[in-house]
């Protein structure tokens, strides 16, 4: 932008004594003749003559993630930085989705992305909050924000049943975990799901329990074992939702009103930690479509999925 600005006013410099001499020739040859032109004011040549003064337009910051116009970022004013080199490379970890840019700063070019889980090489510090690193054999910079020296935790992980599986094959798994299979209930849960929640769940995983619409009688059994190990999965930096098991429509195995009884005494139950989502209501309300009365179609899971992370968000 300044740059563009002093050319701007280097032609205005050079054309001045130009413009003054061809004027006082012109002038002088008028009153030669004898003949007095008078100019009536004429707003669009006067325009083109004469020029409003340049304005130099004070720089915005462009929050990460937001694409600024092209003609824009041309001129765009980089911000200076300082950056202290490590003695060493640090290996750290990307526990959120990051541009990686040619400076420090959002308002230098981006030049990739980091996806959660990404180990990078941090080769030093700048002095406004962002990391140095190796690219690729290329130095550039990440937001230091989202990098973290622990192995972060998957940042959702989804445990249960076949409807888990299908929530699964409804969503996808981006930057998501799922330790499911269909027909399962507290057995598996404790003896299989257990270890497998130790392996993927780490600091930052938020976790969802949705188990029961298999074997609504152990009601007790999974009260017992979800509070036995809420303070483990606390200290790991784990935070905990049981999802409570979703209506059914006509289906010979299970009932609704042994559904509500189940959730009924889950959410008193539970320990207060343990935060509670309520697609049971959710579904009732909003309806669902379940052809075989137990299993949901695509769009009824993907609505429960994003019932679950408004609550989710909401809590944040």
């Amino acid at each position: 932008m300044k740059k563009k600005t002093i050319e701007k006013t280097n032609n205005l410099i050079v054309k001045s004594p130009f413009v003054a001499a061809f004027a006082m020739i012109f002038a002088l040859g008028f009153l030669a003749s004898g003949t007095v032109c008078i100019a009536e004011e004429n707003p669009d040549t006067a325009s083109e003559v004469a020029p409003a003064p340049l304005e130099v337009a004070a720089p915005e910051t462009n929050p990460e993630g937001q694409a600024q116009p092209e003609d824009a970022a041309a001129y765009a004013v980089s911000t200076p930085f300082a950056v202290t080199k490590f003695e060493t490379p640090v290996t750290m970890y990307v526990t959120e989705t990051i541009n990686v840019r040619d400076g420090a700063g959002t308002e230098y070019n981006p030049i990739g992305k980091l996806g959660w889980g990404n180990c990078v090489s941090v080769t030093g510090t700048t002095d406004n909050g962002w990391y140095e690193i190796d690219y690729n054999g290329t130095v550039a910079y990440i937001i230091s924000n989202y990098v973290s020296q622990d192995i972060p935790g998957i940042p959702y992980l989804f445990v249960g049943d076949s409807r888990t599986v299908q929530l699964q094959m409804a969503v996808g798994s981006n930057e998501k975990a799922y330790v499911a299979k269909v027909g399962e209930g507290y057995y598996w849960f404790k003896n299989t799901a257990m270890p497998q929640i130790q392996a993927s769940a780490g600091a930052g995983t938020t976790m969802v329990i949705n188990f029961g619409v298999n074997d609504l009688a152990n009601a007790s059994k999974y009260i017992k074992l979800v509070n036995s190990n809420i303070d483990a999965w606390e200290a790991q930096g784990i935070t905990v939702y049981y999802a409570a098991v979703t209506p059914v429509g006509d289906c010979s195995t299970v009932s609704n009103d042994q559904i509500e009884k189940f959730n009924a005494r889950l959410q008193a139950e539970l320990d207060p930690r343990i935060k509670w989502i309520d697609g049971y209501s959710f579904l009732k309300q909003n309806g669902f479509s379940a052809s075989d009365g137990l299993h949901y179609n695509r769009s009824t899971y993907k609505n429960l999925y994003s019932y679950y992370m408004s609550v989710i968000g909401t809590d944040v």
